[in-house]
């Protein structure tokens, strides 16, 4: 049978070995699908977008789309402009070296007579330090207080800014009025001014310049910080910060730290410990008002802030913060008397400009200090205001101590003792002087060949001044003691024979003697130029009297003895004082010196007296006293004491006799406490003939103005005349 209809069988071999069109297909994996947007979604069909707001949302998406475009393009050309702007900043900046030294004008050194230090003025540089030679307490205290970031950013901190806007504006100021956030960087950049150098020909002067400088405009801070971007990419963090270190102005006239150490701490800025460096650090936000030599209280209490900053910020354990801030740093002693006080300012004022006050150099002055003396002078003006005079009081006093050759040894402005930079009563001060002007009227008499023994009498007296009318002076007791020798008229400050002599006399030639011993302030043309109605200060006073010291001669007081730039031995100058011309003869000073000897011993100056010693001086208190005087000297230093109220006040149960001498007492008795007694150089007068008492002895060599005089003398000792 045909099998040509069955299918054909497959082959075992086709079973076992399917062939590959037999074969079943495997299922492929799918390919994973490539990522792309969703596709938007098509409106439900019968649904259309609102047109309104498909309109609205184009314009929004194509402006968005520009604002876009704009701002990248803008920012581009900014970012270009800024790199431009930091890279020419960046030509111009100098080298390192040349930024550490950024004083406008230089310092003035001043030597006391012994050749110490006793006090800086102008800017004084201590010498170039590095972040890396100071001690590390100072470099953490500085960032702690000033940047804390400082080694993170870039030259500008946007958190800082953004912090010190708000806290601006919390306190109801502008944004950039107030706290700045700038970094050390942008600090440094302003402490440079932004690379304008100081020109004395360009700027009214280094104060017009500094406020420029420390401008605060946007205009400015835009480019400060260009500036400080500049020094970032030329200066390392550490080098930014030796800059700072070395400029910023630290109170007390320190430029630096190195100058703030020495001038605080009397020590390197190397060695400050974590106190010490706290105080330095807290300066610098407002250097004039918290320098310890200004208010030391103040400034611990703000050292006491830096270091719990230090500790916040990892720089100082808990337990160094604590016991650093109970134990606060304190001036060094050295440093505590190395302002100088009233004799530096004035030092620097009767000097040269170009040399003290408007200096561009390093000077070194000598002066005639006596720090024994000066320290003589504080403690007994300390000594007095603390035990006699009532607690409140504002009275004021002055101190001058000298010697016969007018050298100041000594000086006081008022009874802040170690003031500086305030108002020197001593030479600024024009008052009146009272009967301490009555030794030059003497003087004259003197010089004319009277003798302290001649007598006058003291009696009711009045004159007839034109235009002013009759004028009649009375004594301070309103008593009269009828005839006088003039050592008992000076002795007991009798004011009517002072006037008869001064009349007697001329006007004009005591006004001379006076003017040509020292005292240039204006002098009255009136009768009462006896009795000290005139004003001077305390200096011209002195002065004056230590012209009767030394025999009759002028001085001149001074307190520089040379100047030197730093680093020279040649002096550029010498001192601008000492003695001077004679006014009056040896033979009369002589003789004044013992009449006024007897003011103390046996007179007006009694609480003067110097047990051991031969003291000579004069009490004297102004109108309705206002003024108090006692001016007197031992045969090495004359010292004048001056007190009174500012505003005129009178004072109270005070005159020249009373507490001016006991100033004066503890003062002098301070000084000579270790020296040997001196006697004074004077000459007791030769008595006179019993039957020329009241007149003096015939002196051939005067001229014949002299002889009207001697006649006009004889007139009014003989009787005086109403």
């Amino acid at each position: 049978m045909s099998d040509s209809k069955r299918p054909k069988s497959r082959l075992v071999a086709d079973r076992r070995y399917p062939s590959a069109s037999a074969q079943k297909p495997k299922p492929q994996p799918k390919p994973k699908a490539a990522a792309r947007k969703p596709a938007r979604k098509q409106p439900a069909r019968g649904k259309k977008r609102n047109p309104l707001v498909a309109f609205f949302l184009g314009i929004f998406t194509w402006t968005f789309r520009l604002v876009w475009r704009l701002f990248v393009r803008v920012s581009v050309v900014v970012a270009l402009i800024v790199a431009l702007a930091v890279g020419y900043i960046y030509t111009t900046l100098p080298n390192l070296s040349d930024l550490l030294d950024g004083r406008a004008r230089g310092s003035v050194t001043m030597l006391d007579r012994n050749g110490q230090i006793f006090a800086w003025r102008g800017d004084q540089f201590g010498g170039v330090v590095t972040a890396q030679s100071v001690s590390p307490h100072l470099r953490n205290a500085v960032v702690a207080t000033e940047d804390k970031r400082f080694y993170s950013h870039f030259g500008l901190s946007p958190r800082g800014i953004a912090s010190a806007i708000r806290i601006n504006l919390s306190e109801g100021r502008g944004p950039l009025s107030g706290h700045g956030g700038s970094t050390i960087t942008q600090q440094t950049a302003k402490l440079l001014c932004l690379g304008v150098i100081y020109d004395p020909d360009e700027w009214d002067s280094e104060a017009d310049y500094v406020a420029d400088c420390r401008r605060g405009s946007l205009v400015r801070k835009g480019k400060e910080a260009l500036f400080a971007l500049a020094m970032e990419v030329k200066f390392s963090k550490d080098e930014i910060l030796s800059i700072y270190l070395n400029r910023a102005y630290m109170g007390g006239g320190a430029y630096g730290a190195e100058a703030a150490a020495q001038r605080y701490f009397s020590k390197h800025a190397a060695e400050l410990n974590p106190a010490e460096s706290a105080m330095l650090a807290g300066l610098l936000t407002a250097p004039t008002s918290l320098a310890p030599t200004s208010d030391l209280e103040r400034s611990q209490d703000r050292a006491a802030t830096v270091l719990r900053l230090m500790n916040e910020q990892g720089y100082l354990n808990a337990e160094d913060t604590a016991y650093y801030q109970q134990h606060p740093a304190t001036l060094s002693e050295a440093a505590d008397t190395r302002r100088g006080g009233y004799f530096a300012d004035w030092v620097m004022v009767s000097g040269p400009d170009f040399f003290t006050r408007n200096t561009t150099e390093d000077v070194v002055i000598r002066t005639t200090l006596d720090p024994r003396i000066q320290t003589a002078a504080e403690d007994a003006m300390t000594e007095i205001f603390s035990t006699k005079v009532k607690e409140g009081s504002k009275a004021q006093a002055a101190i001058v101590v000298m010697s016969a050759d007018g050298a100041v040894r000594a000086m006081l402005g008022g009874r802040q003792v170690k003031a500086s930079g305030v108002f020197n009563r001593a030479t600024q001060a024009k008052r009146q002087t009272g009967s301490a002007f009555k030794p030059f009227v003497y003087a004259t008499a003197l010089e004319l060949g009277y003798s302290p023994l001649d007598t006058v009498v003291d009696e009711p007296y009045c004159l007839n001044i034109p235009g002013s009318g009759q004028w009649c002076p009375k004594n301070y007791s309103n008593e009269y003691k009828g005839r006088v020798t003039l050592t008992e008229a000076l002795e007991d400050s009798l004011n009517i024979p002072a006037v008869k002599v001064s009349e007697s006399v001329g006007r004009d030639l005591v006004h001379k003697v006076a003017y040509d011993f020292g005292i240039r302030s204006e002098l009255a043309d009136s009768p009462a130029l006896a009795l000290g109605s005139s004003e001077a200060s305390l200096l011209e006073m002195t002065g004056a009297y230590a012209g009767i010291l030394n025999g009759g001669s002028s001085v001149t007081p001074y307190g520089l003895v040379d100047l030197r730039l730093k680093g020279e031995t040649e002096p550029l100058m010498g001192t601008g004082g000492g003695i001077g011309e004679r006014v009056i003869n040896e033979s009369a000073a002589r003789k004044l010196v013992w009449m006024m000897e007897k003011v103390v011993s046996q007179g007006t100056g009694r609480r003067a007296q110097l047990p051991g010693w031969q003291v000579a001086g004069k009490t004297g208190t102004s109108t309705e006293a206002r003024d108090a005087w006692f001016i007197g000297f031992t045969a090495d230093y004359v010292a004048g004491v001056w007190m009174g109220y500012d505003d005129n006040t009178p004072l109270k149960g005070v005159t020249g006799g009373g507490l001016p001498a006991e100033i004066w007492h503890e003062t002098i008795a301070r000084v000579h406490a270790t020296d040997t007694p001196k006697p004074l150089p004077m000459v007791a007068p030769e008595p006179p003939r019993p039957e020329s008492v009241s007149q003096p002895a015939p002196q051939p060599q005067r001229k014949k103005r002299d002889t009207f005089l001697d006649q006009l003398m004889r007139d009014i000792l003989g009787g005086g005349r109403n």
